[in-house]
């Protein structure tokens, strides 16, 4: 029975492919300095998210790197206070901000007291049941 209708097969060959989207590379050396802050804590995992690498703990997220910034989970009850510390902002993941979670420039983390945010992370993430 005919429709009227032609079912058209697109020849993918004759198609121009656009480019994959590079993803957007995490600073490997600030990944490596978390490595090892973290790498004496037990339970704590490494995950690709976000275009970065994130550090969990039973599944739950401490930080995670991008290629200019460090996100750290500080919790509702630290959260105000984070973001009165210089270099800290909210993170704004989907266009709004994220209580609890909070962005550090890189001179907020550069320093060796700087990675003094993943203990905050670690801290109240210890808090959290398992995933």
């Amino acid at each position: 029975m005919c429709t009227g209708r032609l079912a058209v097969t697109p020849d993918v060959s004759l198609k121009r492919q656009k480019p994959a989207k590079p993803i957007v590379p995490f600073d490997n050396k600030v990944a490596d300095r978390v490595r090892r802050f973290l790498r004496s804590k037990d339970e704590v995992t490494e995950r690709q998210m976000f275009g970065g690498v994130a550090f969990m703990l039973r599944g739950n997220m401490i930080c995670a790197v991008g290629k200019k910034h460090l996100m750290v989970r500080v919790g509702v009850a630290e959260y105000e206070a984070a973001l009165r510390v210089p270099d800290a902002h909210p993170m704004q993941f989907t266009g709004k901000p994220m209580r609890g979670y909070i962005t550090v420039d890189p001179a907020g983390y550069q320093t060796s007291t700087g990675l003094g945010w993943l203990q905050k992370a670690l801290t109240f993430v210890a808090t959290l049941p398992p995933k």
